[in-house]
């Protein structure tokens, strides 16, 4: 094979693998969505659902002890595979900064075609930059795994206000105790995010 064939296979290759990785972001983009959407809307039904019943007094308590459950396992699944899907959504993000990269050194460098792929500096700060964003913990908090998350805390520290409550607490007590259990679970789940990502550079 001669180089200018050589030349067009990888052309070729490159142009195909750019279409997959768009098409992979696109299709974790609506995944994501689509399960965040779901548990959503089963948060929603369990609000109405509990409008039905906290009027009837014996009723309301094995309502909660059969929805909140539910919620939260629900609750944390979602989250675990948003975060999975944020990741999927960097790695390729990543792959197709590099990709036009390529193209603007290759092909353009006296145009400005694909120049912001290197204009910030290259590697995760191009990345970032693609999707409006600047590297940094705080823009992780922005994400739907994050969104989930934090219903997720305010689910678990209810748990824990209404078990205190059983268990005899005053309400200010089990309220104190759901406040501080929730704000552990939002932070444990932004921490773990946070290690998840590839794009703040550990």
């Amino acid at each position: 094979m001669d180089e200018q064939a050589r030349e067009q296979a990888l052309l070729t290759a490159v142009t195909t693998e750019h279409f997959v990785l768009q098409t992979s972001r696109s299709a974790t983009i609506a995944e994501s969505v689509g399960r965040s959407t779901i548990f959503m809307s089963m948060l929603s039904a369990a609000l109405i659902g509990l409008g039905f019943v906290s009027s009837s007094g014996h009723l309301l308590r094995p309502y909660l002890g059969a929805v909140l459950p539910t919620l939260v396992i629900t609750g944390l699944l979602t989250f675990a595979r948003l975060v999975q899907s944020m990741v999927e959504n960097e790695v390729d993000l990543q792959r197709i900064q590099r990709i036009r990269a390529w193209y603007h050194r290759r092909f353009a460098s006296d145009h400005e075609f694909f120049a912001d792929a290197l204009k910030q500096g290259g590697g995760m700060r191009a990345e970032w930059a693609a999707v409006g964003s600047l590297p940094g913990r705080r823009h992780m908090l922005l994400t739907a795994a994050a969104l989930v998350g934090a219903v997720n805390a305010l689910l678990i520290g209810l748990c824990a206000t209404l078990l205190s409550g059983l268990v005899g607490a005053a309400p200010g007590l089990a309220i104190a105790v759901g406040v501080i259990v929730a704000l552990a679970a939002f932070a444990v789940q932004v921490a773990y995010i946070n290690r998840a990502s590839i794009s703040l550079g550990r």
